[in-house]
């Protein structure tokens, strides 16, 4: 049986900083790019949320897609910021408004070629 006052060490515990949260808001045609935005993000200081890689595209609808919907309004007003990646979509707009009713600064980011919606 194990002593139960051992004390559990890991390299995660001693990293008592924490990074302000960033919604990063994408449509799906820029879906490709989920990784490398949240590299960038990373890089900048900051802890991404990306719906892509949280949910990919609706969770493939094993749920109700406003199930998804609610659970980024969520993480929109959790975090302290929406930064914009790309075009912006209906859902991302929907996003950035939620972000400016809460006041939260959002930032936007150009993307390289994106096909045009429908394509």
């Amino acid at each position: 049986m194990s002593d139960m006052t051992t004390t559990f060490e890991h390299r995660a515990l001693e990293l008592g900083e924490k990074l302000p949260l960033v919604y990063a808001a994408l449509s799906k045609y820029a879906f490709r790019h989920c990784i490398p935005i949240s590299a960038f993000v990373l890089n900048q200081g900051y802890a991404p949320f990306s719906p892509f890689m949280n949910f990919g595209y609706f969770l493939r609808d094993a749920v109700d897609r406003d199930a998804v919907r609610l659970a980024n309004n969520s993480f929109v007003a959790a975090c302290s910021e929406i930064w914009v990646f790309g075009a912006v979509s209906d859902g991302v707009l929907a996003e950035v408004d939620m972000a400016h009713s809460q006041g939260k600064p959002v930032r936007y980011f150009a993307l390289g070629e994106e096909p045009a919606p429908g394509h």
